[in-house]
């Protein structure tokens, strides 16, 4: 099965940046549809964005939109999530996950997943 870990997470301040990676191994994760979660306290974990090659396409959680941008190192097999504009709602936990079929943002739709990476966004 497709491992991934994350980091890159941090402390921010309001308005801030941050860059997460998602670092693969055992797979070429190139291959693979890559959708980035969240999940702050006493939420459940929710749909940020979800990229799948094959169908050149990016969907969007709407509280990202034109904010967050994903892209693909494929010679590091590593996915990067690029946070702008960072909100002190955007504070949670962030993992990102793998599945081989088409994009989605439910959760119960993807089985492989890294440990997750804590953003904090607070001045």
């Amino acid at each position: 099965q497709l491992q991934l870990v994350e980091s890159g997470g941090g402390l921010v301040q309001p308005g801030g940046s941050l860059r997460l990676s998602c670092a693969a191994s055992r797979f070429t994760l190139d291959y693979y549809t890559i959708g980035w979660f969240r999940q702050a306290p006493g939420k459940e974990r929710e749909g940020v964005l979800c990229s799948r090659n094959t169908e050149g396409r990016t969907y969007y959680a709407d509280f990202v939109k034109g904010r967050f941008t994903i892209s693909r190192d494929n010679a590091n097999n590593t996915v990067y999530l690029q946070m702008n504009s960072l909100k002190p709602e955007d504070t949670a936990v962030y993992y990102c996950a793998a599945r081989r079929t088409y994009c989605s943002l439910s959760r119960s739709d993807f089985s492989s997943w890294g440990q997750g990476t804590q953003v904090t966004v607070s001045s």
